[in-house]
Order: structure tokens, then sequence, then C-alpha cells
């Protein structure tokens, strides 16, 4: 997968985050979690994006960490928010989970890279 690729799978992940956020119940925990999670949950494309003029190796990795920091808060919001069914779609709920899974293991394997590539 190449760098577009990987940021347009970024950005329609947002997309479906945004979705999810849009039919959630507005109750206190539903608006809670909908704050917490839009931020979240759109941070990867748009943090993935500024990786991408990193002014080194060593920029590029923090700002891929940072990716990975808030796809990983992104995944425990997501399963609050399943486990207590503050959800209409159940199928977007667990393509978002599926989705961020994925997100998080290229993400965990882009840093191990990166960071191997700057030692060499």
């Amino acid at each position: 997968m190449n760098k577009f690729e990987l940021e347009e799978r970024l950005i329609e992940f947002a997309v479906l985050i945004i979705d999810i956020i849009n039919e959630m119940p507005n109750t206190k925990a539903g608006n809670h979690l909908s704050s917490q999670l839009i931020r979240s949950g759109t941070s990867p494309a748009l943090n993935y994006g500024e990786a991408q003029s990193g002014e080194s190796r060593k920029d590029f990795i923090h700002k891929i960490k940072i990716v990975l920091k808030e796809l990983r808060e992104t995944f425990v919001c997501l399963k609050i928010i399943q486990r207590t069914k503050l959800f209409k779609n159940e199928i977007k709920i667990l393509s978002a989970i599926k989705e961020n899974d994925e997100l998080i293991s290229i993400f965990v394997k882009s840093v191990e890279t990166a960071q191997k590539n700057m030692r060499k």
C-alpha cells in the first residue's frame, strides 16, 4: 500500500467515524463519547498528512506515533460505544472497529520500519 492509498484509507475512516457520531443519541454519555471520538477518530488522517511533510526522519516517526496514539484512543472509545449500545447501526460500529484494528497494525509496523531505517 502506498502513502496515497493509506491517506485515502484514513480519510474514509474519518468519514465513517463522523457518520457514527452523527447517529449517536443526544444524551450525556452520547455527547461525551461523540465529542471524544470526533477528535481522536479524525485526527489520524490529519496527522498523517502532516507526517508526510516531516522535517526529518525523527519528526516523521514522532508524527506517525501520534497517529498510532490517536488510533488506539479511538479503538477504546469505539469499544465503549459498542458495549454501551450508543449506536444506531451495528454494521458501522463493527466496520469501524475492524478498520481501526487494521490501521493500528499498519502503523505499528510503520513505526518499527521507520525506526529501523533511521538506525541505518
